[in-house]
This record gives structure tokens, sequence and C-alpha cells, in this order.
């Protein structure tokens, strides 16, 4: 073997170890006042640590978490826009009823004035151009009052 293919071995190094280095315990700083109210005093517990320090301060009641409602399958807004829709479907049905209705009842009272226009422009007609029970056509005079009037005929 060649010695440039030769295997090469890391050099030894020597281990070095590091230890933390620790710090002293921290002093705590004074609580922050709390204001009270006047008829309640809260309870002051203490906790020692396991390092030796003691943590004094006042006892927190845990919150509690509101109790979550079931929510519907259907948002009630879904529910209300479905409802209003199937409204309007149910009335669009009456509208277009009611405009059918409207046109006919139009149309039906434009044929009772064309009757009353056509049965009043016809008695107007027979009053005007109508004999009055005399025969025929033409200017009827009465003669008898032409005559007697002063003996003489007046035409």
């Amino acid at each position: 073997m060649y010695p440039e293919h030769a295997p090469r071995v890391p050099a030894q190094r020597a281990v070095e170890v590091h230890q933390p280095t620790p710090y002293p315990p921290a002093v705590p700083a004074p609580a922050p006042l709390v204001p009270v109210q006047p008829n309640t005093v809260p309870t002051v517990a203490s906790i020692v640590l396991p390092d030796g320090c003691v943590v004094t301060g006042y006892a927190v009641e845990p919150t509690r978490t509101e109790p979550v409602t079931a929510k519907p399958a259907v948002s009630r807004t879904a529910a209300n826009v479905a409802l209003g829709g199937v409204g309007f479907l149910a009335v669009s049905g009456g509208l277009l009823l009611l405009t059918s209705f409207i046109a006919a009842l139009t149309a039906f009272i434009t044929q009772l004035i064309t009757l009353a226009a056509v049965i009043f422009g016809g008695w107007i007609a027979v009053q005007i151009l109508g004999t009055h029970g005399h025969q025929g056509g033409g200017t009827t005079v009465n003669i008898r009052r032409a005559v007697f009037k002063r003996n003489h005929f007046h035409g």
C-alpha cells in the first residue's frame, strides 16, 4: 500500500470537562400591593422551593372555565336565511296570482265601461234621432195652428 492511501488516525486530544457555574439564589422582590376589598382579607401562602428559597404571596383562586355550550349542527343565520327563502317562494306564488287577478279585474272593468258607453251612446242616439212614434222621415208642420191664426195661412 502506498503511504498516501494509508488510513489516517485522528490525533488524540485532551478531554476538557466544563462544570456550570451555579448562581446564588435570587432574593425575591417585594410583592406589589394588591388592592383589597375592605371586607375581605386575602389569605397569604408561603412555598418553600427545593433550593431553600421561600416564596410568599396571596392565594389566587383558580379561574373557572365557562362550560362549553354545544353548538347546533346548523347555525341560526343559515336557518334564518333558508326560512326567508322558503317564505319568499311562498309569497312569490301568491304575488303572481295577485297580479293575474288584478290584470283580469282591470280587463273586466274596461269591458263594463265600454258596454256602458255603447248602451248610453245608443240611448242618446235614439233620443236625438228618434221619430217619437211617427212613421217616415222629414219635417212635420202643424198646419191647423197656422190656418186659424188671423185666417191666413202661414207656411
